[in-house]
């Protein structure tokens, strides 16, 4: 009795099952971790997706009324509208600079959406990110 052995213990087989059947019900699920996967990849696409959606509206809007102006300045639709050339070609030249500029904007405009929608993703993103990483 005076030995400082440790004492050890066994379970049987059909023991060690039971142990392992209760154990897999506290575990964190696998379809869980995938869900919250899937959940992770679904705000990282909708990050961009409205980024890109925003940025190719603008994009697209200012080619358009870059168009508009160049179609003032090189064809007929002035006369229709009854402008005079030198008018037409200058509100054909201001229309087209607005259309310019939306369209140059385009990109700056993505990269302040990405920033303030990551800005606004990220506690959200990170918490998902440290459970799976676990």
């Amino acid at each position: 009795m005076s030995d400082n052995k440790p004492f050890n213990f066994t379970y049987s087989a059909k023991e060690q099952e039971e142990i392992k059947r209760i154990r897999s019900k506290y575990l964190p699920d696998k379809k869980e971790a995938e869900d919250k996967m899937e959940r992770l990849r679904r705000i990282d696409r909708s990050v961009t997706k409205w980024a890109e959606i925003w940025a190719l509206t603008v994009g697209i809007l200012g080619a358009l009324i870059m168009g508009s102006g160049m179609s003032l300045i090189m064809t007929e639709l002035s006369s229709m509208l009854g402008m005079d050339a030198v008018t037409s070609i200058i509100v054909g030249a201001i229309v087209g600079l607005v259309g310019m500029a939306l369209s140059v904007a385009a990109y700056p405009i993505y990269g302040a959406i990405i920033k303030a929608l990551r800005k606004k993703h990220a506690p959200e993103i990170l918490a998902l990110t440290e459970e799976l990483m676990k």
